[in-house]
């Protein structure tokens, strides 16, 4: 099963640490409690609306930007979960334009990396 939150906390946490930001600099600045800001990262805690614009405020991200790229780890983890549920057949799926079209054949079903231009990602199946 995809979880919403294990998505978006682990999108939260790669933000983070492209800035070389640290949980507490994040928590203090965004006026969240350090455990409360590690639970959602760590997806054990859903993150309210209001939650998420102050993180992102304190990231200096848009929100649209965080909940494009969980929405592309999600499309990723969908074709995943496909291609585990079905493995003698490809899956085809457009992931973004920006991507292109991916087909995953016969691929162990716990994990799947696609190699992005700017960037590897790698799809857990949970």
């Amino acid at each position: 099963m995809i979880l919403l939150r294990r998505l978006l906390g682990d999108v939260l946490r790669r933000q983070r640490q492209r800035q070389g930001r640290t949980l507490r600099e994040v928590s203090s600045s965004a006026r969240v409690s350090l455990g409360y800001l590690s639970e959602v990262e760590r997806g054990q805690k859903e993150a309210s609306s209001e939650l998420l614009a102050a993180i992102c405020d304190a990231l200096d991200v848009r929100m649209s930007e965080l909940m494009r790229e969980v929405s592309d780890e999600l499309a990723l983890a969908e074709l995943a979960q496909s291609a585990a549920a079905t493995p003698s057949e490809p899956v085809r799926t457009s992931v973004r334009p920006m991507l292109g079209s991916v087909s995953v054949t016969g691929v162990p079903p716990e994990r799947v990396t696609i190699k992005a231009p700017s960037e590897a990602v790698d799809v857990v199946a949970a």
